[in-house]
């Protein structure tokens, strides 16, 4: 399966189980996360849930494989997949640790942003590099980069599509806690343990208030995003982004 489930007493843990791809999302693998995530909201038996992924990499984003053959209804379904899929991780009013190493990019990133902590191997690194292709971060990667780190920095992340190694996301904080790679699942355990046997009430109402800081909530953004994505994947960049990678060779962008 390319998403495993395992309960241990009162802690879920949720695998990418796709190693040789380095876990990168296909659309199976987004509905069956929502699933997961909108079950163990119900659950009464589950008090802290881990995100991770098996292998050398957390997630490397989505799956390139349909890159470049977009139509409008095609990409809208696309993007609402994985809307929905972000929505109910966020929906949980239980703690959610994401447990990352190796490459964090793309929507991979975003799946860890939404979690309450990121707790990062010192092998992680995180990309936004959207910009190779000709399209804009999506699956509210803007949202919780700002809100985080402030737009200037964004603006950094976005333009330059740089690689962010561990220990400079955890000084921007990124990251709840940086670990060494041998350690990353046991200091995970124990941060999911200890939330676990906390105040999990309190905690979930806590992250219902946190949600109203901002005016804009998560879903509104992503609504906005659609729009913007889908100008920018129908563009001629785009293909000439989609059609570079696949040649293995640096675009040449035009603007349009």
């Amino acid at each position: 399966m390319d998403v495993e489930f395992v309960r241990h007493g009162g802690i879920a843990t949720i695998k990418l189980n796709r190693p040789d791809k380095y876990n990168a999302l296909n659309e199976p693998m987004k509905k069956k996360l929502a699933e997961v995530f909108a079950e163990l909201r119900l659950d009464d038996g589950v008090r802290a849930i881990i995100l991770a992924g098996n292998g050398p990499a957390f997630c490397t984003g989505g799956d390139v494989s349909t890159m470049g053959n977009f139509s409008p209804k095609s990409l809208e379904v696309r993007l609402r997949t994985s809307h929905k899929m972000l929505l109910d991780i966020d929906a949980i009013e239980k703690p959610v640790i994401a447990s990352v190493r190796g490459a964090v990019a793309g929507i991979g990133w975003s799946m860890a942003m939404v979690c309450d902590q990121i707790v990062a191997s010192e092998t992680a690194y995180f990309s936004q590099s959207f910009k190779n292709v000709g399209v804009i971060p999506d699956g509210g990667a803007l949202y919780f980069l700002a809100q985080n780190i402030g737009v200037l920095r964004v603006k950094d992340l976005v333009l330059s599509g740089r690689r962010l190694p561990a220990q400079e996301a955890l000084q921007l904080g990124l990251v709840t806690k940086l670990v060494p790679d041998d350690k990353l699942e046991e200091e995970t355990l124990a941060l999911a343990q200890e939330l676990a046997d906390g105040p999990t009430l309190a905690y979930g109402i806590g992250k219902k208030l946190l949600k109203q800081v901002y005016p804009s909530g998560l879903e509104t953004f992503l609504d906005s995003e659609m729009w913007a994505q889908t100008v920018a994947v129908l563009s001629d960049d785009h293909k000439e982004g989609a059609q570079a990678f696949r040649e293995k060779r640096k675009p040449v962008f035009k603007g349009r």
